[in-house]
């Protein structure tokens, strides 16, 4: 019986590799250190972790004020070259500094003990899953107060003050209790060297009395970190490539696939450099849309098993070997386990290990240093791009709406395809805007981010604000989910008051549609909203803010038109109402196997 990948987890966990800073390079000691003099009110603790966060490329932190953290907050804003990013809520915040990190290589949140930090917690849950570095700042108790068997307010009334560092135990990579001032500089700089190399969250509780108060180690400004950089094992890279290179060059009609942990490991370069070598065609799993060049003249598309865009999952599927870079196969990317892959046929290349075939693996090897060695012994075929081309046969369009028609789906999306450039990004939230922003063509420089992993409804709103914040040049596009944005409205008000110009496109379907479509039921029927109406109310006639309600698709093209062009300089909210049944037909199958994958009934004991 064939094993099939998808069905067995064949995935090692994520490498510590330094995570991607602002230029694309590791922080290293400068040849002479520097040796400003910070005066005494500028010497504490608080504008030390200020200037950690600028120096490693974060210039916007977004927090949620609580009485523990607040005089922490007046040292961060006194940093000239840090912005306060005020948000509605914790996890919002979360979710902001998640976008952030997306775009930026790392970000950060504040928020206040225990009620502010469980808040926050399924945030950084996300960017766990995601492997994104993020620095969650919490502001903890009185320094006084450890040992001495007191209840605080803002816990669960027990004198243990541990249950919030238990809880992101489990969701970060390092956690640093800062209670005295002796040990802080130590504590806050190991944090966050350890959240750039292993590219996960990191938790740092700050006592409120110890934020403000000077002390000689942060009398001068720090010295920049040094990040170790990893390196491959010479021989097992050699190993690695000659197996992996005798593998490949027998094959017929071999293809390469790109997954989510490309970013991890910081090899979309060297991905791309191998499909140039080796002529093979070029996919990528759902998750790493982005993370490769679309317009790479081997490109074939999304593979996503039944549900791959056209005629992508014929080629890969029919290969005669595989070579999948940085992939992660759960339920939901192998389509309730469902992928017609074979493990005999596959080189699994994760972040710091080759695996080819049923074996041998190799340890202690760089995924960007095979990748680039190994494109150097491939033989050119690109067989698997000709056999694509002979049997392509481009999308058909919609049929065309007739005046006052219900607007559909697919029709929005063929509109939303001509908005794309090297000045936008699209944000995706979980649901049915995975299917459908899945299938639109990215030109090149136009970013584009989801959360498959982890698939937090709502994730997107605060992802929005955070990534719009880290480039202000893009205009970013957001498709949400009626569902969707009844969990994190709320911070539609702080984009508006930073400014942006995000366009977000709320699809009105009545439900959650993509439940409906795994197990229907009356839950997931939603109470529906005016939702310009809200944003209105929200925008309250300060900033600038234009919504409109699109029914027919002569609407559409006018919204689209005014948002565009005179409103291109205000956050546009444009709530597109279409039929409750009206979903991809990519949904309506994932969402069968997925439903008989969570349907299975128990193995006899």
């Amino acid at each position: 019986m064939d094993t099939k990948i998808g069905a067995l987890d064949v995935c090692k966990p994520a490498s510590n590799e330094v995570g991607s800073l602002p230029n694309g390079t590791a922080m290293a000691i400068q040849n002479s250190v520097p040796s400003t003099v910070i005066n005494s009110s500028e010497a504490t603790l608080g504008r030390h972790l200020a200037r950690r966060l600028v120096q490693i490329g974060v210039t916007d932190v977004f927090t949620v004020p609580g009485d523990f953290n607040l005089t922490l907050l007046d040292h961060l804003i006194a940093e000239p070259g840090l912005t306060n990013i005020g948000c509605c809520n914790e996890l919002n915040a979360g979710y902001a500094a998640d976008g952030y990190a997306r775009s930026r290589g790392v970000g950060a949140c504040v928020v206040t003990f225990t009620v502010g930090g469980l808040s926050v917690l399924n945030a950084i849950a996300g960017a766990y899953s995601e492997n994104l570095p993020l620095i969650c700042i919490v502001g903890g108790p009185n320094s006084n107060d450890y040992g001495t068997n007191r209840i605080l307010h803002h816990t669960i009334g027990l004198p243990d003050f541990t249950q919030e560092l238990r809880c992101f135990q489990t969701v970060t990579c390092f956690q640093a209790v800062v209670n005295n001032l002796e040990d802080a500089h130590e504590s806050i700089d190991t944090a966050i060297s350890t959240a750039l190399k292993e590219s996960k969250p990191v938790y740092i509780s700050i006592s409120c009395n110890l934020a403000g108060i000077p002390h000689p180690t942060f009398s001068r400004e720090p010295v920049p970190f040094s990040l170790s950089p990893k390196l491959s094992n010479q021989w097992g890279l050699e190993a690695a490539v000659e197996a992996a290179a005798e593998f490949l060059n027998k094959a017929v009609k071999p293809v390469m696939v790109g997954g989510p942990k490309l970013r991890v490991a910081h090899a979309g370069d060297a991905f791309v450099e191998l499909a140039d070598a080796s002529g093979y065609a070029l996919a990528v799993m759902p998750s790493a849309k982005g993370l490769v060049p679309e317009h790479h003249p081997h490109f074939i598309g999304t593979y996503w098993g039944a549900v791959s865009t056209a005629f992508c999952a014929e080629i890969v599927e029919s290969a005669d070997a595989y070579l999948f870079a940085g992939p992660i196969f759960n339920d939901y990317s192998s389509v309730g386990y469902s992928l017609l892959l074979k493990k005999e046929k596959a080189i699994i290349v994760q972040p710091d290990r080759v695996t080819i075939a049923n074996g041998p693996s190799f340890g202690c090897v760089l995924m960007k240093d095979f990748l680039r060695a190994l494109a150097k012994k491939l033989n050119h075929n690109n067989t698997a791009h000709e056999n694509y081309r002979r049997i392509f046969v481009p999308d058909g369009h919609p049929l065309k709406c007739a005046p006052k028609e219900p607007l559909r789906v697919n029709v929005l999306f063929q509109h939303v395809q001509k908005m794309l450039s090297s000045e936008t990004a699209v944000i995706a939230e979980t649901g049915d805007s995975w299917f459908n922003c899945q299938k639109l063509r990215l030109p090149a420089g136009c970013g584009y981010e989801f959360q498959m992993q982890y698939g937090s409804i709502g994730w997107s709103v605060g992802a929005t604000l955070g990534y719009a914040q880290a480039v202000p040049e893009k205009r970013v596009l957001a498709f949400i989910g009626d569902g969707s944005f009844q969990v994190t409205a709320q911070d539609v008000s702080t984009m508006i008051r930073n400014g942006q110009r995000t366009i977000i496109f709320l699809i009105n379907n009545g439900g959650y549609t993509i439940e409906v479509e795994i197990h229907d039921g009356p839950y997931n029927v939603i109470k529906n909203w005016n939702y310009t109406g809200l944003v209105d109310a929200i925008h309250n006639g300060e900033g600038k803010c234009w919504t409109t309600k699109v029914r027919y698709e002569e609407e559409l093209i006018e919204a689209i038109e005014t948002a565009t062009g005179d409103k291109k300089d205000s956050l546009c909210f444009i709530e597109v109402i279409v039929h409750k049944d009206d979903t991809s037909k990519e949904l309506l199958e994932w969402g069968s196997r997925v439903s008989a994958a969570n349907s299975r009934p128990p193995n006899p004991q």
